[in-house]
């Protein structure tokens, strides 16, 4: 599977249901964890858009077990559809989607009506937006520590 096709599938699993706009913000935030200049993305992604991609514990659609339990909803289960590789392309090209923005590193489904203040629960991550389900968050100073 080349880079391409697993980030258009990345993107159909993770943000299929959010629209467009939804896509695109979530395609910024795989797309700048794969530039940004330091901490744990530069470190464990190296600017490689596979490696980001594949890190462990990051993305539940890289998985086909989780908690136990067969996960039907993964990348090697959905294949991307024209406007996954459209948007992959668009990515891909340096565009960003402006309401996250540059700097968003993680986003998250939180279930509840409201997105937690940080994200990942260890601090280093800071609430910044919301689109429709998904909660987007940009680091705080303690993300350069990881």
């Amino acid at each position: 599977m080349t880079n391409r096709e697993m980030f258009a599938r990345m993107i159909r699993c993770e943000a299929e249901g959010e629209g467009e706009h939804g896509m695109k913000a979530v395609a910024t935030v795989i797309m700048n964890r794969v530039h940004i200049s330091y901490g744990e993305y530069l470190r464990t992604g190296q600017g490689n858009l596979r490696l980001v991609l594949q890190q462990p514990c990051q993305f539940s659609c890289h998985k086909t077990i989780i908690g136990g339990m067969q996960n039907p909803q993964n990348i090697w289960a959905l294949s991307p559809r024209p406007l996954d590789f459209e948007i992959a392309d668009w990515a891909l090209s340096g565009n960003v989607f402006s309401g996250v923005g540059r700097l968003a590193l993680w986003y998250m489904n939180p279930f509840v009506p409201d997105c937690p203040n940080f994200f990942p629960y260890t601090g280093t991550g800071y609430w910044h937006t919301r689109i429709n389900q998904h909660c987007f968050y940009n680091p705080t100073a303690a993300y350069a520590e990881t």
